[in-house]
């Protein structure tokens, strides 16, 4: 049964936001604390580093270029269209957003000295949604260190999701260990028994993938287990030697965890030998624009988007083709105004979905919020955040993980195409799938 909300109900829900947005910026509602230090001032203060009475300052690194900057390079663009709509609406407590993000090339050393320019120089109240998960790892412990909110990172890397130790760190998107079991599950209930191949990123995203695979599909099913380094170097010579060994293997289902250059090169690789087995994709390198502009980009036009029909991916977000979907129409309509030059496609949807929740999280934090305030609003207040999300978050004081499942999607024609039920779990092997049972709530009032 497909549990997603009717279409009037989402409909009413995108003009709520709207509101919202607005009753919000105007000071309408009550100011929202975050915890015990946040100020319930009525006048506008500088309160925390990167905070000023008219301004909040926040900074991120992005791969901009590099291994992983298709598709990828689009998000913070996306992301500054929010701010910029938020803005015009008169900001966050009557504050604007000022995002300020840098280039590192999806190179871990290039992460670590722009974010330390960042904090240190620019003097950001929060780091958010850093890309990658070997890049956002080289600065973790500088951000817990300096106790600088480190707001939804982008990569479901499991690691995110410790709040003892990260207390700073909360992570945005479905991690991996657990998108890896519900796309799993799926081969499981669709293909089970079929002999299984996986090629994943030789880092903590691909192995968390793995540590998924692994709960739900029998280890006597899997016959072969390709890797391949998120490098320039490591990309440069395609994937075709992995792609040969799983087709050698007998794999009539191959498992994916790769960035959309690596899906590429992958569907290329086994074109041309002519091998096309069940294609089981994370999330990450399955949004469709993107495969198809590579598909076509790195065959220099020989093959088109077609090789990617009938992949099978999921998503926690609804998709950017569902134009009968009012949060997906809300989107359009501000990357029409705000971020026109660049593509629309799941990227676009993922880069406005994170800053409507970063907003969120600031009207939790309070009128005049400490970095103390927003990590603080976000373990008490954050897993009851509304948004496009198909599931809940899974904040709270000691969880730092972001959504909590995916629904499975088929790539047909250019758009990606969701159906069935939307599922839920845990990062636990104890812990099986399930069908949500919940509805798609509604963008609060005051957001």
């Amino acid at each position: 049964m497909n549990i997603r909300p009717n279409r009037s109900a989402w409909r009413v829900a995108a003009v709520v936001a709207v509101i919202g947005l607005v009753a919000a910026a105007c000071g309408g509602s009550s100011p929202k604390t975050g915890g015990s230090t946040a100020s319930t001032s009525s006048t506008n203060t500088a309160s925390a580093p990167g905070i000023t009475a008219t301004t909040i300052t926040i900074g991120s690194h992005q791969p901009l270029t590099g291994p992983a900057a298709p598709g990828y390079s689009e998000i913070a663009p996306a992301s500054t269209a929010m701010f910029k709509y938020v803005n015009a609406h008169g900001g966050v407590y009557g504050r604007s957003i000022n995002y300020i993000y840098e280039d590192d090339g999806y190179n871990p050393a290039n992460t670590a000295t722009v974010v330390r320019k960042l904090v240190l120089q620019d003097n950001v109240f929060a780091i958010f949604n850093g890309l990658g998960t070997p890049t956002h790892e080289a600065v973790l412990s500088f951000l817990q260190t300096e106790k600088v909110p480190d707001l939804f990172v982008a990569s479901g890397c499991d690691c995110w999701d410790n709040a003892s130790q990260d207390p700073e760190t909360f992570g945005f998107q479905t991690d991996y260990t657990i998108e890896g079991k519900i796309l799993a599950s799926y081969e499981q209930a669709h293909y089970k028994g079929e002999k299984v191949g996986y090629l994943f990123q030789n880092d903590d995203f691909g192995q968390g993938g793995v540590k998924g695979f692994d709960q739900e599909i029998p280890g006597s099913d899997v016959v072969s287990r390709q890797s391949y380094d998120a490098t320039a170097a490591g990309l440069a010579n395609g994937l075709g030697n992995q792609v040969s060994a799983i087709k050698a293997a007998g794999a009539k289902v191959v498992m994916l965890d790769t960035i959309p250059a690596a899906t590429a090169l992958t569907l290329l690789a086994a074109a041309e030998i002519g091998y096309s087995p069940v294609w089981i994709l994370s999330s990450v390198g399955g949004d469709p624009p993107t495969m198809g502009g590579l598909l076509s980009s790195i065959s220099k036009g020989k093959a088109g988007a077609s090789l990617e029909n009938g992949v099978i991916s999921a998503s926690y977000l609804p998709s950017f083709s569902d134009t009968a979907n009012p949060w997906i129409t809300l989107f359009k309509s501000i990357h029409d105004q705000y971020d026109a030059n660049e593509p629309w496609d799941g990227n676009a949807v993922f880069g406005m979905a994170v800053a409507y929740t970063f907003v969120q999280a600031m009207q939790a934090a309070g009128r005049n919020p400490t970095r103390a305030d927003v990590v603080s609003a976000l373990e008490s207040k954050g897993g009851s955040f509304t948004g496009p999300g198909l599931v809940p978050f899974g904040f709270s004081s000691s969880h730092h993980n972001g959504y909590v499942g995916e629904q499975i999607g088929v790539v047909e024609n250019g758009a990606f195409n969701m159906s069935g039920p939307v599922y839920r779990t845990s990062d636990s092997s104890g812990t099986p799938v399930t069908t949500y049972s919940g509805t798609q709530p509604a963008p609060p009032s005051t957001f």
